[in-house]
């Protein structure tokens, strides 16, 4: 087959950050099909504007720096021309908003005819913050999918954008490269190097890939990259290991290089390049992440995981040459199972928790006792938990973020694993070897290549791998259900919960050593099956837990009496993963504060591991030094999680928690409620839809001495329903509700409404709208009315420091709710109706100003016109903010005396909400 032809002259000037080029393609059309347009990526353009498809999957993981980004630190392709072989300038343009360039030939290119393309350019590298790729502060550079390649033709144009995913598809080529760059600079790369000399300040060499898809090239200040030549392939590396000499390393590269040799076949290139910076964009995700002060893992581990994980992703996308945005599965599948399988070789006692599972205090966890394979069962099933895990088959960029990076290639590692376990290893080691010697460097290579090639070595159905476990999200889940025995056999009952088709092993255990095993299929939804009997005393499905089972909580049964089945209580400190074979209970100190009750340290027991459940309990008694007495809350939901998109969770909940509002003076809640969510198909939008109902009972103990002041029954009960919609998008954040309250004393709505811009200058804008009526109201106080600036929070809802103070530090406390003003103006209260409106904008980095305006209305008077302005320091938007109130309907209050107690503060000591900060661009 006639191959591309790729011919490059490219110069980089170290002071402007760009590279100059001249570029020569020869396009061979290998289709069936006349083409009379050409499309080449031009993946560099994606740091060009806000506007890229790069920017705007920025921000839906939170990520503001290319939208921030200074100008100067942005990249873009200037095309000065683009000709033919007859020196015809040929017409092009970028497609809308893609980096993809379109290019319009002057005739149709014919089945097996080739063309010609000559491009002038300079590319403006982009800094390195953004994705790793371009230039850094110590003038080093990483290229990559830096000058133009073609799309794919397969039928139609596959035409996908730059995205920082790592999966350009693109044709290869035989390409060479003439390559100047600063003679101070040390050069790595994955092509062949040819020719280095240096003359004019400047080092020059030719870099040669045959059928390769793009040349990345290394550009450092120092040389740190070495070659190591082995008996199987020659490698360019900068990994390396605190603690692990040079020698060392390299045995341990000898050894994973026959390895790779064996278990997949010979490296085709002249070199595979395995460094760092593409560790660093797939690292081993996990404890050995941890400082390395406290590195669980020896250091031989360590490297060879570290190095073997790089190599083996940087060796298949080099050689197999699927499309790596629809069919990213298939590498992911190949890379994990021969990592599972490398470790089962070589370190098969191996624990996750490394050292750390040694440590007095910590041994005792079940996470302490788990092999270090098990990490893929557990982090698959961790988005399996929270119902945000998507189908193997799924196209890359569809992926949330931590589907993308974890738990769906370990769930594709996985998957081969159990493949393996169900046909016996060698098959599908086999399989694995045949498929890369007959496809590696082949274009165009499918998914169903993969699967033809498994189901060659196979003497079993395995549709349900590719049909089930490949293409859906469906989750695995058997049980036991009975069991009759006699001297020589045994006849159970085997359940499949989800109905998902797939096989399922039964392990027979004695004093718990395997004894027996088995494999069943065809289990539609149960089904019975008889086995002779070995001596067994315990039945157990999916023992060695090779397969990914949502739940393994149900997976066994004895055959020595009736309650011998029953879990064993476990007592644990702190969280743990989930252990099958005995119910969790955790405990763990805490300590909380309000006004009143002082620090309130105590106890939290609860059963919630770090997967989820679909029923918790969360108890969390403190004691209260001030009152002498015991406070806290208890919480007791079961969720249930249903599809991927629509309606995809409903909350079933029982809470209460117990206080004080008042010295002396203790309030309780009680409350039942249901809640139900909605999210769209697309689940990388942040686009989430909730209803709330919820039936919340006060009940109030006063003390004697301000029992005077409350002018309202002490107990109360409020049915509350709030819709809630919002896009969580940090460039464009909206959100609005809209809610109903109805108790014996009134009924009334509310609906609010926010708009947040973040602007390219870094300038913010927002904007708040507050609407609430009285239906009805019998009340003779203000403890129910609406409030402009600080609610009463009759439902014990807000996180009050000091919720009845009214003057002091804690009465300046805020929580922008219902009015949402920050002055303290007088007579703060609506009995009928309020609408307001509170906007902010940014004037320098966190520095911004407010203006509150709105009207309020009791009955029996006119509506009133309130309003108040002042500076706002944002620094953790709702986390930590402060409010300096200027001039409001009361005057200038800057100029008033005791100006310190009018300030106003936002703070957040919830560990939870502050962790959502870091979490949120994950999920």
């Amino acid at each position: 087959m006639a191959q591309h032809k790729n011919e490059i002259n490219a110069t980089l000037n170290d002071s402007t950050k760009q590279i100059e080029i001249q570029q020569k393609f020869t396009y061979v059309n290998d289709s069936e099909d006349g083409l009379s347009i050409l499309y080449f990526n031009d993946w560099n353009h994606a740091y060009a504007n806000r506007n890229t498809a790069l920017a705007k999957r920025f921000g839906e993981e939170f990520k503001r720096s290319l939208h921030l980004g200074k100008d100067s630190e942005k990249g873009d392709t200037h095309i000065v021309s683009i000709v033919d072989s007859d020196y015809i300038g040929l017409d092009w343009n970028r497609v809308k908003n893609k980096d993809i360039i379109r290019i319009k030939l002057e005739k149709v290119l014919e089945p097996g005819e080739s063309a010609e393309l000559f491009f002038t350019y300079t590319i403006k590298l982009p800094h390195k913050k953004f994705t790793q790729y371009g230039y850094n502060d110590n003038g080093e550079y990483y290229l990559k999918d830096w000058y133009l390649v073609p799309s794919v033709y397969d039928e139609e144009w596959k035409l996908y954008d730059n995205m920082n995913l790592d999966d350009t598809y693109t044709d290869v080529a035989n390409t060479s490269i003439d390559f100047s760059y600063p003679e101070e600079l040390s050069l790595a790369s994955n092509f062949d190097e040819f020719s280095p000399n240096t003359y004019l300040g400047a080092q020059h060499i030719i870099l040669r890939g045959t059928n390769r898809k793009n040349c990345e090239i290394i550009l450092s200040r120092q040389k740190r990259f070495t070659k190591h030549v082995t008996r199987f392939l020659t490698v360019t590396t900068d990994l390396s290991t605190n603690k692990y000499d040079d020698i060392s390393q390299g045995i341990s590269i000898d050894k994973i290089a026959k390895f790779l040799d064996a278990n997949l076949g010979r490296y085709p290139h002249g070199n595979l390049l395995v460094s760092q910076i593409n560790y660093n964009k797939t690292p081993l995700y996990g404890i050995n992440q941890l400082p390395s002060f406290i590195r669980p893992y020896k250091e031989q581990f360590q490297f060879e995981m570290k190095f073997l994980k790089t190599a083996i992703n940087s060796f298949l996308d080099e050689t197999l040459f699927l499309d790596p945005r629809a069919e990213r599965w298939v590498n992911d599948a190949i890379a994990n199972y021969l990592m599972i399988k490398y470790v089962e070789d070589n370190y098969p006692d191996q624990k996750l928790a490394g050292k750390l599972s040694k440590l007095w205090g910590f041994r005792s966890f079940h996470l302490a006792k788990m092999d270090f394979n098990e990490q893929y069962a557990l982090l698959s099933m961790f988005a399996a938990r929270k119902n945000i895990d998507q189908a193997l088959s799924t196209p890359n960029d569809s992926l949330i973020k931590f589907n993308a990076k974890i738990a769906n290639s370990y769930k594709a590692g996985l998957g081969m694993y159990y493949l393996s376990d169900y046909l016996g290893n060698k098959k599908v080691d086999s399989s694995i070897i045949s498929f890369y010697k007959t496809h590696n460097l082949r274009p165009k290579v499918k998914a169903t290549d993969f699967r033809n090639e498994i189901e060659k070595f196979s003497d079993k159905k395995i549709d349900w791998f590719f049909d089930e476990y490949v293409a859906t999200r469906k989750k695995i889940d058997f049980k036991i259900k009975k069991i009759d025995k006699t001297e020589d056999s045994i006849t159970f009952i085997i359940k499949n919960k989800r109905g998902t088709k797939v096989p399922i092993s039964l392990f027979g255990l004695q004093k718990d050593s395997v004894v027996s095993k088995y494999w069943f299929s065809d289990i539609d939804t149960s089904r019975t099956f008889t086995i002779p009997r070995k001596g067994e005393d315990k039945l157990v499905l999916n023992y060695d837990q090779k397969i990914p089972e949502f739940n393994q909580r149900d997976n066994w049964k004895t055959l020595s009496g009736f309650f011998s089945s029953n879990k064993k209580l476990k007592f644990q400190f702190f969280k743990d993963t989930e252990d099958p074979y005995f119910n969790q209970v955790f405990y763990v100190p805490i300590a909380n504060f309000n006004v009143y009750d002082g620090i309130t340290p105590g106890m939290r027991i609860y059963n919630k591991t770090f997967l989820e459940r679909p029923f918790q309990y969360d108890f969390a008694p403190t004691y209260s030094f001030l009152e002498k007495t015991v406070v806290g809350k208890a919480s007791l939901r079961y969720r249930k999680y249903h599809g991927k998109s629509g309606l995809f969770v409903s909350n079933y909940s029982f809470s209460g928690s117990t206080s004080h509002f008042q010295v002396n003076s203790r309030f309780t809640t009680l409350t039942p409620a249901i809640s139900f969510g909605w999210r769209p198909e697309n689940l990388i939008s942040n686009r989430r839809q909730s209803l709330l109902f919820r039936y919340r009972s006060v009940f109030r103990n006063i003390d004697e001495a301000i029992v005077d002041q409350i002018d309202t029954e002490p107990d109360y009960s409020v049915f509350n329903v709030r819709f809630r919609d919002t896009d969580n998008d940090i460039l464009n954040f909206s959100s609005w509700y809209l809610d109903g309250q109805h108790s014996s004393d009134f009924t009334k709505l509310s609906f609010e409404m926010e708009y947040r811009k973040l602007y390219e200058n870094n300038r913010q804008f927002n904007v708040r709208f507050y609407a609430g009526k009285f239906l009805r109201n019998r009340t003779d106080s203000d403890f129910f009315s609406f409030a402009l600036d600080r609610p009463t929070d009759y439902l014990f809802d807000l996180a009050y420091l000091g919720r009845s103070e009214d003057s002091g530090i804690y009465s300046q406390q805020i929580i922008i709710a219902e009015g949402g003003f920050k002055s303290q103006l007088e007579n703060p209260f609506a009995n009928d109706w309020i609408a307001t409106t509170n906007a902010s904008t940014s004037i320098w980095r966190w520095i911004e100003v407010y203006g509150d305006l709105g009207f309020i209305r009791n009955k029996g008077q006119d509506p009133r016109f309130v309003y108040d302005s002042g500076v706002r320091l944002n620094l953790v938007t709702d986390f930590f903010e402060l409010y300096f109130p200027v001039y409001s309907n009361r005057g200038w209050e800057i100029a008033e005396q005791n100006y310190g107690e009018r300030i106003r503060f936002i703070v957040t000591l919830s560990p939870r909400t502050l962790t959502g900060l870091f979490t949120r661009k994950w999920f």
